[in-house]
């Protein structure tokens, strides 16, 4: 069975009085330096903007050194 991949949000509040090329360039700064991808994008009634980001969470499998023998009980 395929496990579902985990997930870490964060929010962003965006001002009414910020462009739209500048809420463009904050969110295109997260996605390149934070590895943040674009989850979901509101703008309210009052012309706030309320963005949802989010990114993986990445957790290695642990293995085993080759040779590595458990003790015997």
């Amino acid at each position: 069975m395929k496990m579902m991949a985990e997930y870490s949000y964060m929010v962003l509040y965006l001002p009414r009085e910020a462009s739209r090329d500048a809420v463009r360039r904050t969110l295109t700064d997260h996605a390149e330096y934070g590895h943040w991808e674009l989850s979901r994008l509101r703008l309210n009634p009052d012309g706030t903007r309320k963005a949802t980001l989010r990114r993986k969470i990445i957790r290695p499998a642990r293995v085993t050194a080759p040779g590595w023998q458990q003790a015997e009980r």
